[in-house]
């Protein structure tokens, strides 16, 4: 189907929302940048999606690929383009005309790429909006002259020809209208997830969200502080209760697995806890669930396996029972924490000596996940809940459940205390009424 100017006059009213039936449970998948930043092909992004659909590990004792967990789109992130000078204006790296120009020499039938995720039971992911040779195609202040307009409608019949499922759409270039990518994606007649990737510059209101979920923050690195430094620019989004169904708050890619990547010095890499940690971080506040590592890297997949595939962590992610999750308490000493960011720069973030988050798996308040974070660097802490603290926790005697070594631990009145929490770990914990039981 190919979208022109005349069908957007039938379609373009400010977007509300995308009502695509998509992210309905925050998105699992794949995307490129993380680990390989512009360093991508076509080999490499079908060898990614044989690699989500492998069943070489088990998840108890039954042998289960990434897919099979929930992580089934494979998206491709920036440098598929071309690079150079189009016509009259001097697009980057779309023609005359507004349609994008691919590099072929590294990516020569896209079709077919999208074909084979759709033959292993895959959905494949584009990137749009591009920051790499970034283009003046479009209208930065959104008045949607006619030369914009024509380059998103270029991109968009080219997602829809290629065969595209999803597309991140991220802020570099002018092209940062967001209702009239989503009016114009909606014209096509087929549902495309959206990814919203405007770094917490353009974000919903309560009635307003063109997309099915939105960037939160900065590019995240592979490093403790710059975890902690995204994971807390969703919690206004989650109080005010702008994360949920179809529209949900991202601090971007998961780092698992990730070290040395596009970053540099930047991208350090995550030790098993840290990784523990922001895994269970990104669940419990209802993140998109995006990995990034190579997965098909035996010794990386071995390492973060147990956590990546805990089937407790990810039921966690994709529940809802109307809030997606937040903190509620901290508590010790205050630390003013350094990294550097994607450009290189530094940057702080504060933090106390242990931070709570929480997320309602049920509406009555009869079950509560928690996770209690160790965020000091050295030493490791008895972690103590008490009940009363949580809210809408609905027990004082309540059954605790450890999500990470998935066993129960018993059942407590008023408080629980997990100890030996190691520094940069967490306890990602179920806490159940053990009155309704009886």
């Amino acid at each position: 189907m190919k979208v022109t100017c005349a069908s957007l006059a039938l379609f373009f009213n400010a977007a509300v929302a995308i009502d695509n039936g998509l992210g309905l449970t925050p998105p699992m998948g794949w995307r490129s940048w993380n680990l390989y930043g512009a360093d991508v092909n076509q080999s490499l992004i079908e060898g990614i999606m044989e690699g989500m659909v492998s069943k070489a590990r088990s998840v108890d004792g039954v042998p289960t690929s990434l897919c099979d967990l929930g992580y089934c789109d494979v998206g491709l992130d920036d440098n598929w383009q071309a690079c150079g000078s189009y016509g009259p204006d001097e697009f980057t790296y779309h023609n005359e005309l507004g349609a994008p120009v691919v590099n072929h020499e590294v990516f020569p039938d896209f079709i077919a790429m999208t074909s084979k995720a759709h033959e292993l039971g895959l959905t494949a992911g584009w990137y749009g909006n591009n920051c790499i040779c970034a283009d003046s195609c479009g209208d930065a202040d959104d008045h949607k002259e006619e030369s914009g307009v024509a380059c998103y409608e270029g991109d968009v019949n080219a997602l829809y020809q290629f065969g595209f499922d999803a597309v991140k759409l991220d802020g570099c270039g002018a092209q940062r209208d967001l209702d009239l990518w989503s009016d114009l994606i909606n014209a096509t007649g087929k549902p495309i997830m959206i990814e919203n990737c405007h770094w917490g510059e353009t974000v919903p209101t309560e009635d307003w969200c063109p997309w099915n979920f939105y960037r939160t923050s900065g590019d995240v690195r592979a490093s403790f502080e710059s975890i902690l430094s995204n994971l807390a620019t969703v919690t206004e989004f989650a109080e005010a209760g702008l994360s949920k169904p179809g529209c949900w708050a991202y601090p971007d890619m998961l780092e698992v697995g990730c070290e040395h990547g596009p970053g540099g010095d930047s991208d350090p890499g995550l030790t098993i806890e840290e990784t523990r940690t922001h895994f269970g971080a990104w669940s419990i506040v209802s993140s998109p669930l995006t990995l990034s590592h190579d997965v098909n890297n035996d010794t990386v997949m071995d390492q973060i396996w147990p956590i990546i595939a805990n089937p407790e962590a990810i039921a966690v992610n994709q529940a809802w029972a109307g809030h997606s999750g937040s903190p509620f308490s901290s508590s010790g000493a205050t630390t003013l924490r350094s990294f550097k960011d994607a450009e290189g720069k530094v940057q702080t973030v504060k933090t106390a000596d242990s931070q709570y988050f929480y997320k309602p798996m049920k509406e009555d308040g009869s079950e509560v996940a928690v996770l209690l974070i160790n965020q000091m660097d050295d030493d490791s802490q008895d972690l103590t809940l008490n009940f009363s603290d949580v809210p809408g926790l609905s027990c004082s005697t309540c059954s605790v459940r450890c999500i990470w070594g998935r066993k129960d631990l018993g059942d407590y009145t008023d408080s629980f205390t997990f100890e030996g929490v190691a520094a940069h770990d967490s306890a990602f914990l179920m806490i159940t009424s053990a009155e309704a039981a009886y």
